[in-house]
């Protein structure tokens, strides 16, 4: 009787192995995706509770500010605009670095009579060229760096200025919306991945003190941690080309390099012109992949990376190899997933969408109307993460703007014609989570803008005169690449500053 029980365990316990053994044998052709997959997950679910413990910034830290706007055949009328939101939060001074046929522009400027407000007439060489000449220059001890088509809402310029009071801060990052995002469906497709990196990626970089690219929609800088890396700035080659874009990487690299600490802060928000149409979105999303690809790759090569912490390392290595993650899951879907059926389709379809909603929550909790649109993000996603970085990758090293052009004025998919005036937008559904256009126009919530009184002694600044292009040109832009600069620490407010480094272009 014993000997019949202990083998009708042992038949169990061989039965029951042997069901464990099969089901590995079904799943395990999937282990490698699951794992990856698994990871992946898990590190977004990483980022998004750092990036939701983060909190904005705050002190008492004020200082003189300079902003510098390099602008390249803006529409006049957005830079007009974008200007007024500058003006009202009062920096110390503006300078506006257009090219020299932008005398549309200057003059303009000009007629306001504001002696804070100066015109410069630079012959572009690339928006870095541009930036070195208001950078050289600007007066205040913080600088703040912005787009022409970046209009600020209202606090930005006093919040952005509170994390400065760590004397290890060189950089801050801005809050980033899309202006008039509902005039487009590819401005709500931006706004949504635009709201996934500014909620869920960037605050965690901050709180550990490493934004791994401060956006040049609005940049805020310690000018003491800029100016012994200006010239690299302005002259960087990568594999032996000038590169023309991705300004905004390579400067947060440098600052991070010599040792200063790059932050975010939320409560200082702008909002940019993007492209109102399929062409012009995806000529700037491929500008933006070569320059990280650039930016990233050098950073590796420099050893940079690797001083980081964790959450920037592993977000920039996510980045760059994004072609690969996506692809592998695409892969899978396609050949594993995807039978032929309506039901296979179907429920593969419904993974897809389902996933990217989660991903997307922060984002449609405070636009719930785009949940519209979930689908078109979903393609786009995948669209922006297969062709479109791949192509950037194998062609990272061919410079140019795209979506800007020496015979237009005005970006592609990004002039004002492309915009409804100001009261049709408001009358329109509110933008959850947003502050709406109407709080950042200085004829809007908080009034007209009183005129600046002009100072007889200054008067108006004409700085386009003869003398002022040949000053601001007389700077040239070297042909070969700058010698290595020894970046020696500037004095900051305190005690502790960062540690000297060579900075090497």
């Amino acid at each position: 009787m014993r000997l019949g029980t202990a083998l009708s365990t042992d038949f169990q316990i061989a039965l029951n192995w042997q069901s464990v053994v099969d089901v590995f044998t079904t799943v395990q052709p999937y282990f490698p995706i699951a794992i990856a997959g698994t990871i992946v997950w898990l590190l977004w679910l990483y980022r998004v509770i750092l990036s939701a413990r983060a909190k904005p910034i705050e002190s008492d830290f004020r200082s003189t500010t300079s902003l510098v706007v390099p602008s390249y055949h803006e529409d006049p009328d957005i830079l007009m605009r974008c200007l007024q939101t500058w003006r009202e939060q009062g920096p110390d001074e503006i300078i506006i670095v257009l090219d020299l046929i932008d005398t549309e522009a200057y003059d303009r400027i000009i007629a306001l009579g504001d002696p804070r407000v100066t015109p410069v007439l630079f012959h572009h060489v690339g928006k870095r060229s541009a930036l070195g000449a208001g950078i050289r220059r600007a007066q205040g001890e913080i600088l703040f760096l912005t787009d022409s088509d970046t209009s600020w809402t209202p606090g930005l310029l006093e919040n952005a200025q509170k994390p400065f009071a760590d004397p290890l801060v060189g950089g801050v990052s801005t809050q980033q919306n899309v202006y008039q995002r509902r005039t487009s469906v590819w401005r709500r497709v931006a706004d949504w991945l635009v709201n996934l990196r500014y909620y869920n990626y960037v605050p965690a970089m901050g709180a550990a003190g490493a934004v791994a690219i401060i956006s040049g929609r609005t940049a805020v800088y310690r000018r003491s941690a800029v100016m012994p890396v200006l010239e690299n700035l302005e002259n960087e080659f990568f594999l032996g080309r000038r590169c023309i874009s991705g300004d905004d990487g390579r400067l947060t690299w440098l600052v991070l390099a010599s040792g200063y600490k790059t932050v975010h802060q939320s409560s200082a928000k702008a909002l940019s012109m993007f492209p109102d149409t399929f062409s012009a979105f995806v000529k700037q999303r491929v500008r933006w992949s070569r320059n990280s690809y650039r930016t990233y790759f050098t950073a590796i090569a420099k050893g940079w990376l690797w001083k980081v912490p964790f959450v920037t390392k592993v977000t920039v290595m996510q980045i760059i190899l994004t072609p690969v993650t996506m692809g592998l899951t695409v892969g899978y879907l396609a050949f594993s997933r995807i039978d032929g059926t309506a039901l296979g389709i179907g429920a593969t379809l419904a993974w897809v969408l389902l996933s990217r909603g989660v991903r997307g929550f922060s984002h449609l909790k405070r636009n719930p109307g785009d949940i519209f649109i979930l689908p078109v993000v979903a393609f786009v996603v995948i669209f922006i993460s297969l062709p479109i970085k791949v192509f950037a990758l194998i062609t990272m090293n061919k410079q140019g703007w795209l979506t800007r052009h020496a015979d237009r004025i005005g970006g592609d998919g990004q002039t004002a014609s492309s915009l409804v005036s100001e009261a049709a937008y408001a009358a329109g559904p509110a933008d959850e989570g947003v502050p709406s256009d109407e709080a950042v126009t200085p004829a809007g919530r908080h009034g007209a803008l009183p005129p600046a009184p002009v100072s007889p002694s200054v008067g108006v600044p004409v700085a386009a005169s003869t003398a002022d292009v040949q000053a601001a040109t007389a700077q040239p832009v070297p042909a070969q690449p700058v010698a290595a600069q020894p970046v020696a620490a500037q004095p900051v407010p305190a005690q502790t500053a960062p540690v000297a480094q060579e900075v090497t272009a």
